[in-house]
């Protein structure tokens, strides 16, 4: 009889552990635009990441519901670097507001582009 429950209950742990997983955070096609931008940063790579940002912001399907930490602060930087200075700038504070941790390194970059 305590086999039997040995048994099921090792059936049981296994089939639990064959599930899959959901993310914590939606990635998109993030680390294959990044890594091409990263090599070549032309013009259209840069269209290609901007939109993939903003998929990643708007679009966030992981467990936690929120876009990963960083990626404000990304997205802002690129924005204020292609001319959208106001916007890049709400971006880089949004990321002080989700991941207050983050100031010290973001406020830095904010007091930069402000100068």
């Amino acid at each position: 009889m305590i086999k039997k429950f040995l048994l099921i209950g090792g059936c049981i742990l296994a089939l639990a552990s064959c599930s899959s997983t959901k993310n914590m955070y939606s990635w998109y096609n993030y680390e294959d635009i990044t890594y091409k931008y990263s090599k070549k940063s032309t013009d259209e790579l840069q269209v290609k990441l901007l939109e993939e940002y903003q998929k990643i912001t708007h679009n966030q399907k992981g467990l936690r519901g929120v876009v990963p930490p960083g990626l404000y602060a990304e997205y802002g930087f690129l924005l204020y670097k292609t001319g959208k200075n106001d916007e890049g700038l709400s971006f880089l504070k949004e990321e002080i507001k989700l991941y207050p941790e983050s100031e010290k390194y973001v406020s830095r970059i904010i007091k930069q582009l402000e100068q």
